[in-house]
């Protein structure tokens, strides 16, 4: 063999060190090395395959001792055979060590020995679907079609038994071992190539954060981050498929709240992983958001803790008036456009939930900031509709407003409120007369001391429990992360979350 084609021994020790400290990549640590290495063992894989190809089997075994217990290491490392080009070239080599004519019983035994490892990556492999990918390695087996797939299924069933028995007589629980973990840019690799993978990803976090019960929005936050979306999300196509599968489930679920909630906090968890971006590699915001809606976009982009205080109000009215100009745009008509920018705002919840705090606790003119709720809550509302929603709505914040600076209060006092929602047709209404409600009984003094039984009584007849609680989870996280109330009004918070969610 000339000698610039043959692959250096060094190599080989090298790699099979590697192999060896890796196993099967069952720690951390190793799962990391795997991952940073594989550019080069694919590198190097390739130069023993194209060394291979032109030799024998017997002269390869004979020149390179090391290639045998090598490749079997590789073939069992997940991490290894993850990566298809890896899988690929892994069978080809061990194809060119296979002897079509054994001679002997140590070509017969090594021959059963590339047979099974064949079949077990074959077995991990999406290519059982497709026919003329596995055609070439089926024949290299010695099978038919029909045979293979039979031993493939029994080499399964018997890989699983194996593992099961394995874990009882190691007294080990199946539930509890450490499951395999991806480096971050593995992952993200992984569903910009494999879309139904992102999707199963998508469907499997909005599942989890509904199906069980938190009780903060910590929580809530720690799950989706854990989940490596928002970071994924970066990529504005990883964007685009998450953003369309949470359309989708708020169409379907009717904007519950819950799901809502996840959405707002998704976002802005998208938006500090965004900014933590290397600048060079970061896309500009427009990638992700419609671009035909950018003014409104910049205002929604801005966070609260980014303005004083003092700023919300009118920033509030600029996001409200820049709104109702482009929901009374003529263009605007069909129901899919009309979605679109609701879905747009609601992303941005937590400018909703600010303006239903401002009007009760700043000076402000109520008309903007009861125009944006009563659009966030009742979007689908034509000019008239949305007309008398204003009416109602003015007539109950007017009532709170003159009850604001009461110390002292009642039940009883509220009952004109509480007769306004019950007497309400439709239920969006509703929706926007308990957020303002709710905001009164955290901010105003009498409204504190009479929270627990008028929340209780309000979400009993009203059905609207659930809604209530994401609201009130949503104000301790916003006002834990500003810092700009009282810890009486943390503890009340506190105290009604407890005592919904045990009721939810």
């Amino acid at each position: 063999m000339a000698q610039d084609t043959a692959v250096p021994k060094l190599d080989f020790e090298y790699w099979l060190d590697k192999a060896i400290k890796w196993g099967q990549a069952t720690t951390l640590e190793s799962q990391k090395d795997v991952c940073l290495h594989l550019p080069q063992l694919q590198e190097f894989l390739r130069q023993v395959y194209e060394t291979l190809k032109h030799m024998d089997s017997i002269a390869a075994i004979q020149q390179f001792p090391l290639i045998g217990q090598l490749l079997g290491r590789l073939c069992w490392n997940p991490f290894v055979i993850g990566y298809d080009e890896s899988q690929k070239t892994l069978m080809w080599c061990l194809c060119c060590l296979y002897s079509s004519e054994p001679q002997n019983p140590v070509e017969l035994k090594a021959n059963s020995w590339i047979r099974s490892l064949l079949c077990h990556l074959l077995s991990s492999s999406k290519w059982e679907s497709n026919e003329a990918e596995t055609s070439t390695f089926i024949s290299t087996l010695g099978y038919t079609s029909a045979d293979y797939y039979c031993h493939l299924v029994k080499n399964m069933v018997f890989s699983l038994l194996a593992e099961f028995r394995g874990n009882q007589f190691n007294g080990r629980n199946i539930q509890g071992r450490k499951k395999i973990s991806l480096p971050e840019s593995a992952v993200i690799s992984l569903w910009l190539r494999h879309l139904p993978s992102l999707e199963k990803a998508t469907l499997h976090l909005l599942d989890q954060l509904v199906s069980i019960q938190l009780n903060s929005l910590e929580e809530v936050a720690c799950v989706i981050k854990d989940s490596l979306l928002p970071q994924a999300a970066s990529h504005p196509a990883i964007f685009r498929i998450v953003n369309e599968i949470f359309k989708n489930v708020l169409l379907e679920t009717d904007g519950t709240p819950e799901v809502l909630t996840v959405i707002q906090v998704f976002t802005q968890l998208f938006l500090q992983a965004h900014q933590n971006e290397n600048k060079e590699h970061r896309f500009p915001l427009k990638a992700y958001f419609p671009y035909h809606h950018q003014p409104l976009v910049t205002a929604l982009l801005r966070r609260p803790l980014e303005l004083p205080t003092t700023h919300w109000s009118q920033h509030l009215k600029c996001i409200s008036d820049t709104l109702k100009a482009l929901v009374e745009d003529t263009n605007i008509s069909s129901f899919a456009d009309l979605f679109e920018i609701w879905f747009l705002v609601a992303r941005f919840g937590e400018w909703l939930d600010i303006a239903a705090e401002q009007l009760l606790k700043a000076s402000v003119e109520p008309d903007a900031l009861l125009w944006l709720l009563a659009f966030y809550h009742c979007p689908q509302n034509e000019n008239q509709q949305r007309t008398q929603t204003m009416v109602e709505a003015q007539a109950v914040y007017s009532h709170l407003t003159m009850l604001f600076s009461y110390t002292v209060l009642s039940v009883k006092d509220l009952e004109a409120a509480v007769h306004t929602v019950m007497g309400i047709d439709q239920c969006c209404n509703q929706h926007l007369i308990i957020h303002l409600l709710t905001n009164f009984l955290l901010f105003s003094s009498g409204g504190q001391m009479i929270a627990q039984e008028f929340i209780y009584h309000i979400t009993e007849a009203t059905d609207t429990r659930k809604e209530v609680c994401s609201l009130l989870i949503r104000t301790a996280y916003r006002i834990k992360h500003n810092g700009e109330e009282n810890q009486k009004t943390v503890k009340l918070l506190n105290e009604l979350v407890q005592k919904l969610t045990s009721k939810v």
